[in-house]
């Protein structure tokens, strides 16, 4: 008759050992990847001085798609590019991957290119 406790006591720790190794199990799997978004250029023409001046246009429309100011964003946008051979990846922002293009400033020191 003692042998019926105890083998009730070693099936529930063992039901007990399952439990934790299963929940252990679904808390250490790694979460699953994000979907990225498609890049519609590669990081070709981001460098100084890696884009041909015919490719200019297509980035600077790409730069300027977002902005209420069109004209004068691809006006200044292609005088940029033609100086530097860059553009910065994006709608906005992420000049530091273009310092020509970053550092080209005004006659009052704001930025020249969009």
């Amino acid at each position: 008759m003692e042998r019926k406790p105890s083998i009730v006591i070693l099936l529930h720790l063992i039901l007990l050992m399952v439990l934790l190794v299963s929940t252990h199990a679904s808390i250490a799997e790694p979460p699953a990847p994000q979907a990225q978004p498609p890049n519609t250029f590669p990081m070709y023409g981001i460098t100084p001085g890696s884009l041909h001046p015919q490719e200019c246009g297509a980035r600077c429309m790409y730069r300027c798609s977002k902005t209420a100011f069109k004209k004068p964003c691809m006006f200044f946008c292609q005088k940029c590019c033609a100086k530097c051979l860059c553009v910065p990846p994006g709608t906005y922002g992420n000049k530091q991957f273009c310092p020509c293009y970053n550092n080209w400033k005004t006659k009052r020191g704001g930025p020249k290119c969009p």
